[in-house]
């Protein structure tokens, strides 16, 4: 079993401590209305909880990729949306730390980690999804900078974000197509930027989640991220780092629903006799608690193995798509074992599930995961 530092065990109960503390007694409410309370965010960032894998000098506390998961499983454990909330709100800082420059980060990185400014990352389209290659959204080269044109769709912080990395085209006529792409940063306070709230959501719904359209939307040639060109690369990079943020929320989405059930369990009796003391029952309960547990090996691992210049980009996927994929498998078997009561929201189970399900889909669908780890291992 994996073995947490003495420093890694003191994150994760501070971490436990402030959700049981703080996110418990609001999630649900803020869940039914789809809101988000602000106050979470600045004492999430108060505590020292937003981008704690940045370095010290850009306002981070100087940790690793494990202490996010860490603090991503715990608050999820509570609730993911509140969980995404909150981490959201920096959201592409990986980009910016990995390829920014000095100037980019010390402008941005500073800001979301004192809860000051919220960021995000505008890569989806109507009609660009698991292929980001077909990005249609454009950049076009100025004197001083690009004017940016076109729409993004599920872009998280679309309404909330003071700026995000969008991945547009820069050079249309590169041979390759992967060539064609750069990020650019985009304050949302720009002329020509539009959002809107995407509503009534099955997952994560205090989360905001919006629609962009960028109307001739001007920026300076200083906020291009990285090389031109590159763009297409850099988001590779990125989701390969954001995709263990989604697996510690289905490792702490799986350990919630687990903890639901056994505590259900216990209470409830059947032909007179408590749930617990059911051979079937044991059976369910050993199997989900193994699977968390698996998961949740996978999630600390992979973790660990970023943190020390390991990237596997197999790795990460399977981590992933295991965690998301345990995380809906255990809720819904938590729903079953509540029976009837599992679909009422005042026995505080269902929602889990809801939650689990987008974790499937976001940062790359269990399809395009299992064709990365496919390729990965046949030498595709």
């Amino acid at each position: 079993m994996f073995e947490l530092t003495p420093e890694q065990k003191d994150v994760k109960r501070a971490a436990r401590e402030f959700a049981e503390g703080e996110l418990m007694e609001v999630a649900r409410e803020l869940d039914e209305k789809e809101e988000f309370d602000e106050k979470l965010w600045k004492k999430a960032a108060d505590l020292g909880f937003l981008g704690v894998f940045i370095d010290e000098k850009y306002g981070g506390a100087g940790l690793g990729y494990l202490d996010h998961s860490l603090i991503c499983e715990e608050f999820s454990r509570i609730d993911c949306g509140i969980a995404h909330s909150i981490t959201s709100s920096f959201f592409g800082s990986q980009l910016i730390s990995l390829i920014g420059s000095e100037e980019q980060k010390l402008k941005y990185l500073p800001l979301v980690c004192k809860g000051e400014a919220r960021m995000g990352v505008a890569i989806t389209e109507p009609d660009a999804g698991s292929d980001v290659s077909s990005v249609k959204t454009t950049a076009k080269k100025t004197d001083s900078g690009y004017v940016i044109s076109g729409n993004k769709t599920f872009i998280t912080n679309a309404n909330r974000g003071d700026f995000l990395i969008v991945l547009c085209i820069t050079n249309p006529e590169a041979k390759k197509k992967y060539d064609r792409f750069s990020t650019i940063i985009v304050e949302t306070n720009r002329p020509g930027y539009e959002s809107s709230k995407l509503k009534n959501k099955l997952s994560i719904r205090c989360s905001d989640t919006g629609e962009v359209t960028f109307k001739d939307v001007e920026v300076p040639k200083e906020n291009l991220l990285g090389k031109e060109g590159r763009g297409f690369y850099n988001i590779m990079e990125f989701l390969n780092r954001s995709r263990l943020e989604a697996a510690g929320f289905g490792v702490g989405t799986a350990q919630g629903a687990l903890e639901k059930a056994i505590s259900h369990v216990r209470k409830r009796k059947q032909f007179g006799v408590p749930l617990a003391d059911s051979p079937i029952v044991q059976s369910k309960i050993a199997e989900m608690a193994t699977l968390v547990e698996a998961a949740r090996s996978f999630l600390y691992c992979t973790s660990a193995k970023l943190d020390k210049g390991e990237l596997d980009h197999a790795l990460i996927a399977m981590t992933k798509w295991y965690a998301a994929e345990i995380a809906v498998k255990v809720s819904d078997e938590a729903i079953q074992l509540h029976g009837g009561y599992g679909i009422l929201e005042e026995y505080d189970v269902g929602h889990y599930w809801r939650d689990a399900k987008v974790l499937e889909i976001f940062e790359g669908t269990k399809e395009v995961e299992k064709l990365i780890i496919g390729r990965r291992l046949l030498g595709r």
